[in-house]
Formats: structure tokens, C-alpha cells, sequence
């Protein structure tokens, strides 16, 4: 039987399905993993074509986080930087995802853990199965934070629960994730992808400039004071005004009419 790839890649209706395919080994994350999911992002956030970007895992799980097979080789041959993989990695992953000037939705089956949880974090909405979990074991097997946790989660859930989950590496329900605002919307098992699509084709038919222009002001008042991001705010409104989009938007709620958006 011929290796399957390691990711599956499903463009449809103006959204891009990107399934983490290591079902056996929950979806954790090897090198090979980790540079085609980077490329297809990157590829995805010049593409016009795609206008909506769902993540998923194959199997039972979304991710457990790094392959630790993969990391305790990497030990084992002395690096000088074991940890290398979070710059060469985990972080062009995170800005990847962030930065994507399309909204990007998880649809969480399962676990998601470590890493696979942090990236689940920085997207822009999470659909999550009920028996899905979060876990952040970091400390766990000795190590901080990475792939943007620290930055994100407080930001999700406030600084003390993120530093509780942090320190303590307690598991998080999807009902207990629902309830801190860690996820967006909690469904049942096994429709975690059909209610992320569905969304993600809402979204796909909606201003996929203005969608952009929110998260970056979003993203950059993060890390700004009310004068920077009231300034973000009045560029983008400024250069969104003069969109297509704008002007159909307009003309069609003074037509009592639908608006179709073509992304200009």
C-alpha cells in the first residue's frame, strides 16, 4: 500500500481544507508535516482563488503536538539546539496563520495538545467536536510554551486560566472550552468538519477584503496602545472604502437586496 501523503488538500467552493493525515500517530507533527503545512498557507494566503481556510486532523485526534519519536532522535544525535525546530518550524507556522489575510477556522475532533493546540489557538475560530480536549503538557515533559501559546491563550482566556493550563497542564473539556471562550461553537461528534465548512462557505460568499483588513488591525492592536490601533483602524477603513465591495455592499442595502462580494 503506497505511503498516503501527510497532509490532504481539498479546495471546494472557495475553501481549503488542510487535514493533518498521520491518523496513527494522532496527527503529531514530523518535520515533513510541518514544512508542507507552511507551504500550503503560504501558497494559500496569494492564491484568489481561496478565500477561506479550514485545519483539521485525520482520525481520532486534531494534533498531539510534535512527533516526540522524532524529537528524542534529535536528542540522541547531541544537537547543540534540539529545540530548533520551533524557529525553523512552529514559529513561520504561527505567523503563517496569523498573518493569513483570510479567516482560518479549526475544526477540533479530537485532542489537541502541545503544539497542535497552540496552532488550533491561533486561528481565527475554532469548531470543536464534544469530545474534544485542549491540552498544553509543556511542563510536563520539562519545557516552556511554544508555537505562540503564550501570546494567544491569555488572550483567548484571560491570563489566569491561560497560566493555570500553562503550569498545571490540566485537560479542557470542548463544554469547559465553550464556557472560557477557547472555542467558538461545540457540536456534536463527528460533525466538527461539516459545522467548520459550513461556516467556513458562509464566510467564503461574505467581504473577503474587509475580512483582512479586521485581522490585521486585530493582530496589530494586540500589541499597541489605543492611539496605534485607533490609527490601523482609520487606514484600513480608509482603503476598504473605496473597494468594490464597499460600493456593492452600499448599492445593495439601499436595493433591499442581497450583495455579492468579489474579493475587489
Amino acid at each position: 500500500m503506497p505511503d498516503q501523503p501527510v497532509l490532504l488538500v481539498d479546495d471546494t467552493d472557495g475553501v481549503r481544507t488542510l487535514t493533518l493525515n498521520r491518523p496513527d500517530a494522532y496527527n503529531s507533527f514530523t518535520a515533513e508535516l510541518k514544512e508542507t503545512l507552511l507551504a500550503e498557507l503560504r501558497w494559500a494566503a496569494t492564491e484568489p482563488s481561496v478565500r477561506v481556510v479550514v485545519l483539521t486532523g485525520a482520525g481520532r485526534a486534531f494534533s498531539a503536538g510534535q512527533d516526540l519519536r522524532e524529537h528524542v532522535e534529535v536528542l540522541n544525535a547531541d544537537s547543540q539546539n534540539p529545540m530548533s525546530t520551533v524557529e525553523e518550524h512552529y514559529n513561520p507556522l504561527l505567523r503563517a496563520l496569523t498573518s493569513l489575510p483570510k479567516p482560518v477556522i479549526a475544526a477540533v475532533n479530537g485532542t489537541a495538545a502541545g503544539a497542535g493546540a497552540s496552532l488550533a489557538f491561533a486561528c481565527d475560530l475554532r469548531v470543536a467536536a464534544e469530545s474534544a480536549k485542549f491540552l498544553l503538557a509543556f511542563a510536563g515533559i520539562g519545557l516552556s510554551a511554544d508555537s505562540g501559546a503564550s501570546w494567544t491563550l491569555p488572550r483567548l482566556i484571560g491570563y489566569g486560566r491561560a497560566m493555570e493550563l500553562m503550569l498545571l497542564g490540566t485537560p479542557v473539556t470542548a463544554a469547559d472550552a465553550l464556557a472560557i471562550g477557547m472555542v467558538n461553537r461545540v457540536v456534536p461528534d463527528g460533525t466538527a468538519l461539516d459545522a467548520a465548512t459550513e461556516l467556513a462557505r458562509t464566510l467564503a460568499t461574505g467581504p473577503t477584503l474587509a475580512y483582512a483588513r479586521i485581522k490585521e488591525a486585530a493582530l496589530a492592536a494586540a500589541g499597541a496602545d489605543l492611539e496605534h490601533a485607533l490609527a490601523t483602524e482609520g487606514r484600513t477603513q480608509a482603503e476598504l472604502a473605496v473597494t468594490t465591495d464597499h460600493r456593492e455592499a452600499v448599492q445593495a442595502f439601499v436595493a433591499k437586496r442581497p450583495p455579492t462580494f468579489m474579493g475587489r
